[in-house]
């Protein structure tokens, strides 16, 4: 079997690998990349997902790369917006010309003598193999085949359409169906009102709530700051001046603010639950020429159904364009029950209150499956790597494994202000190899060094995989604060900081 070598092989072409690839020919336009993904297109995330209201949940200032400016003024994207300014990066820095699609990693071997890394991947024309010396896993960290989805109790009885939204049919008619969505994340707060309009009634069946906050769709100080700067004399012809310095203003203004907000989250709970809570009973309240409810019915329907028994940014929070999902409740297209499932039934789904809800569609928003490294096995010196037994050193390398590096974004932030930090180390690390003529890069753990959860959120489909995940540690640089402003000063430390080991 004929192999080809690369300097640095790319697992991935979703957001993280098409940024890391586009970084290296930026900035080490000598080295020789790969990119494989196993999918026909690119993408990632948002070429895979294709339900209705497909968006962004972070804004897209920060959740677009700071070395490529978001172009627009729209704080929470489409998905099709995303995939094009995806798809002009690629175009831009070349990065279409080192993917090969349809490329499953299965295995990756390091071979200590020869100092490099074995990749096999599954191809429709059969097994093929990669050499590299560095290897720099960009696959996220959640299962693309498939979803997670519970046991219900019925469901082989249900008449009706089941659907998950990772798989959804694009013939799907729901025009004046009763539609279910089990869920209560980032995905059914968005399918829930970009699916109202059309059908009889949508439900957000959950069985817990979530914090659930209103943003408006376009950024205000990016509008701001792009009329003020386009009215200065002489200001207006240097556009891409001027364009810059707004980004970067409207940039840092959103960075502060989810540092902020995530901080004063987790030393005032109370206060940021009062203040979401509040949120919620404004956007659901009747306004002079609108319907809606009383003060009291909003009330009393946010405590039911918007106030989880966990504080703030325990699990994700969600955010909503223009309150739309409060809007469609108050429009009465649109409503949410907080029960748990009893069984299906050929109609619909009782609950364990005793009450039914019918149903011709049932869109099970259940979440994620975890996937670390798109599943890859990997083997140093012929021995199989337990993940569950590395520790990461700044979230980006893996004690015990060679020329190794992962791309893994925020959970609390936007998943690209972390991207991007690992893609300058990287980048970094390598130019460093390189000009001292290193061939390996190794970190190992350090006994004295306490564990930690790899990822510090309580959600679901964190906890179903955690006793498979590696283990953070409990200082720096074995643990990073999941905050920007700090984790930047520790990933731009020396890179001679005595833990990773070069020869």
């Amino acid at each position: 079997m004929t192999s080809e070598h690369v300097d640095v092989l790319i697992i991935g072409a979703g957001l993280s690998g098409i940024g890391a690839a586009a970084q290296l020919r930026q900035h080490l336009p000598e080295m020789s990349v790969a990119v494989l993904e196993s999918r026909e297109r690119s993408g990632g995330t948002w070429d895979l997902f294709r339900y209705p209201g497909i968006r962004s949940d972070s804004d897209m200032f920060t959740f677009g790369f700071n070395w490529h400016p978001w172009p627009s003024d729209q704080s929470l994207a489409d998905g099709h917006m995303i995939l094009d300014y995806l798809h002009t990066i690629e175009r831009e820095y070349g990065v279409d010309r080192l993917i090969r699609y349809q490329h499953q990693v299965t295995a990756a071997d390091w071979d200590t003598a020869a100092k490099q890394w074995t990749i096999t991947a599954a191809t429709p024309e059969g097994e093929r193999r990669f050499t590299a010396n560095f290897l720099w896993s960009c696959a996220g960290y959640y299962d693309y085949d498939e979803g997670h989805r519970p046991q219900f109790p019925g469901l082989d009885e249900f008449e009706g359409t089941f659907v998950h939204p990772q798989h959804w049919p694009e013939d799907l008619d729901y025009t004046d169906k009763s539609v279910v969505v089990i869920g209560s994340g980032a995905t059914a707060v968005t399918l829930v009102p970009a699916m109202a309009d059309r059908t009889e009634h949508i439900t957000m069946l959950q069985r817990t709530p979530t914090y659930i906050m209103s943003r408006p769709a376009k950024d205000p100080l990016a509008r701001m700051l792009n009329g003020t700067l386009g009215r200065i004399p002489g200001f207006v012809p240097l556009k891409r001046l001027r364009d810059k310095a707004g980004y970067e203003a409207t940039r840092w203004a959103n960075i502060l603010l989810l540092v902020g907000s995530y901080q004063l989250s987790r030393r005032r709970p109370d206060l940021v639950r009062r203040t979401v809570n509040k949120g919620v009973v404004e956007h659901l309240t009747a306004r002079e020429d609108q319907p809606g409810m009383t003060a009291e019915e909003a009330q009393e329907y946010a405590a039911k159904h918007f106030s989880p028994p966990y504080d703030p940014w325990d699990q994700r929070l969600c955010v909503v364009p223009n309150g739309d999902l409060f809007r469609a409740i108050r429009h009465g297209k649109a409503s949410v029950v907080t029960d748990r499932i009893k069984t299906f039934t050929p109609k619909g789904i009782e609950l364990e209150s005793g009450e039914t809800l019918e149903a011709d569609i049932v869109i099970s928003a259940t979440g994620l499956k975890v996937q670390l490294f798109g599943g890859v096995d990997i083997h140093v010196d012929g021995e199989k790597v337990d993940l569950s037994e590395t520790m990461s050193y700044k979230a980006l390398m893996l004690s015990g494994i060679p020329n190794f590096a992962f791309t893994i974004g925020y959970t609390n932030a936007s998943w690209t202000l972390k991207a991007d930090l690992v893609s300058e180390f990287v980048v970094r690390l390598l130019g460093h190899m390189r000009s001292r003529g290193y061939t390996e890069a190794l970190v190992e753990r350090d006994p004295g060094v306490g564990e930690r959860p790899f990822m510090d959120l309580a959600s679901g489909y964190i906890q179903r995989a955690a006793a498979m995940m590696p283990r953070q540690g409990d200082r720096v640089p074995w643990a990073l604060k999941q905050n920007y402003l700090t984790d930047r000063k520790v990933m731009r430390r020396d890179l001679e900081d005595g833990i990773i080991q070069f020869s």
